[in-house]
């Protein structure tokens, strides 16, 4: 028992519908696409589990986020794939695969064939397990990957209002669950290694300012020590947790958020994997020239850094889906996929944005006491990176551009003293052949040569008028 299809998607998260919206504006035809994915429900915006769809008042619920809506394209419901045509297969787990003989083996026992195979199985949390600590079957111990683990979040939040919540990790998750528990009246302590918060991508400086925001809401920061052992009741509840440090933390309930695995077991030796993900060229496509690897799963050319990278965040998946797609689709007009890393969270009141890499010297700028600052990072006499938190959009839309651009700086004191109006002067380029560059005490802006231009043009202009005329006359003449 089998089907076949021209085009298979392994995954339903955000890239799967991404990549689901650019085939059907590439033309795909009905019966031609198929998506394979264990959830039990066509693909979402997985951003709302850890913002709105932990809110207790008005909270986020499909299908309010399903894709397309995080980039303020169409809600691809249930009834929108059955429209395009598109053969959904939810609820089900691909056991095997064989990428020589292009098809998949689902845990039913049935072969799915394809033409072209799209890889967007993201990854899956780690667990504490993996550390070597018991209780992840607890009831009151929560991870957030997909819906399934948010709905549980919200019933064990909705089970102990008022109570204690102790969050593991410092980064992206821990970060933003704790911020929604808050809202929900918990109180929370964050536990982690680390000197500091999001220690991947925060210096120091900036880390402290989310630190003190997120303490003046209740939230009590544990560093530098991890979890060494759960205490549980006679109902196999976790109660208290114990660190290593020899500290102890009463626990009503516990979120961990301690990293991600890339989901890349069923291509292991047959595909080259590389940065813990699936290895892909320009174009997205793995070493089987018939399969393509998109999102937190696929490791591809940075072209702006000139490495591959591995990069786990929405964004990335959204661009990536669509690239990919164009590149089956329309092969002779897709070039290989140019990203610029970008990154962001939203919580409380806060918002931030980060372009680029956080490598190099950093300069910070702004005010730290008050509501927008940022830094730039800056390696080989470059900018490669820049953070910002605050921003209108237009500002955004600057340091992006400024960090696409990586003009040459020179003077980091300069470049401190302009702060953000180097990123907006920066955008404001007329031209990609200028060079922009800090140097001595005030900003550079080379200008275009539109002079040279325009007075070559003149030149030839002249000249071709001249011949004309004399060859006109000549013409008289015959």
């Amino acid at each position: 028992m089998g089907r076949a299809f021209v085009y298979v998607i392994l995954g339903g998260g955000v890239a799967a519908g991404y990549a689901a919206l650019e085939f059907t504006k590439k033309g795909v035809s009905h019966g031609e696409l198929c998506i394979i994915s264990e959830e039990t429900v066509v693909p979402y915006e997985r951003p709302a589990l850890s913002k709105g769809f932990l809110l207790p008042e008005a909270p986020a619920r499909l299908p309010e986020f399903h894709t397309c809506v995080g980039a303020n394209e169409e809600r691809l419901t249930p009834k929108w794939y059955k429209e395009h045509g598109i053969e959904l297969v939810l609820g089900t787990r691909v056991k095997s695969a064989d990428v020589r003989r292009k098809t998949l083996l689902t845990a039913t026992g049935e072969t799915i064939s394809y033409r072209v195979l799209i890889i967007a199985t993201g990854a899956r949390a780690l667990k504490l397990e993996e550390f070597g600590v018991n209780g992840s079957d607890a009831e009151n111990v929560c991870y957030l990957r997909d819906l399934t683990d948010a709905t549980r979040l919200v019933n064990v939040m909705q089970s102990c209002p008022g109570g204690n919540a102790v969050v593991i990790g410092g980064g992206y998750i821990g970060m933003e669950c704790a911020a929604s528990l808050v809202i929900n009246k918990i109180n929370v302590a964050m536990v982690f290694p680390e000197a500091h918060c999001m220690a991947r991508l925060f210096t120091p400086k900036i880390a402290n300012y989310y630190e003190e925001f997120y303490k003046s809401k209740g939230v009590k920061f544990v560093k530098g020590t991890v979890l060494s052992s759960f205490d549980f009741n006679s109902e196999g509840k976790v109660t208290g947790v114990n660190l290593r440090d020899g500290s102890h933390l009463p626990a009503d309930m516990v979120v961990v958020g301690i990293g991600i695995r890339p989901n890349t077991s069923l291509f292991e030796g047959q595909l080259t994997l590389e940065k813990g993900g699936i290895k892909v060229n320009g174009r997205l496509q793995s070493s089987n020239s018939s399969v393509y690897a998109v999102g937190d799963v696929a490791a591809f050319p940075v072209k702006i850094f000139g490495d591959t990278r591995r990069l786990e965040h929405v964004d990335s998946a959204r661009k990536s889906a669509r690239h990919a797609v164009a590149a089956i689709m329309e092969p002779d007009k897709t070039g290989e996929f140019d990203y610029l890393p970008f990154f962001y969270s939203r919580v409380f009141t806060l918002s931030w944005q980060f372009y680029g890499d956080s490598a190099g010297e950093v300069i910070h700028f702004g005010d730290f006491s008050g509501t927008t600052f940022g830094a730039y990072f800056v390696s080989k006499c470059h900018l490669v990176g820049s953070f910002l938190e605050g921003g209108t959009k237009e500002e955004y839309e600057a340091i992006a551009k400024a960090t696409r651009l990586k003009p040459s700086v020179e003077d980091l004191a300069e470049l401190e003293r302009q702060g953000l109006g180097f990123a907006l002067t920066v955008s404001q380029k007329p031209s990609p052949s200028s060079v922009v560059e800090v140097n001595g005490s005030e900003l550079i802006l080379e200008r275009p040569l539109y002079a040279w231009h325009a007075t070559a043009g003149i030149i030839v202009a002249a000249s071709i008028a001249a011949f004309a005329y004399w060859y006109g006359r000549r013409r008289q003449r015959w």
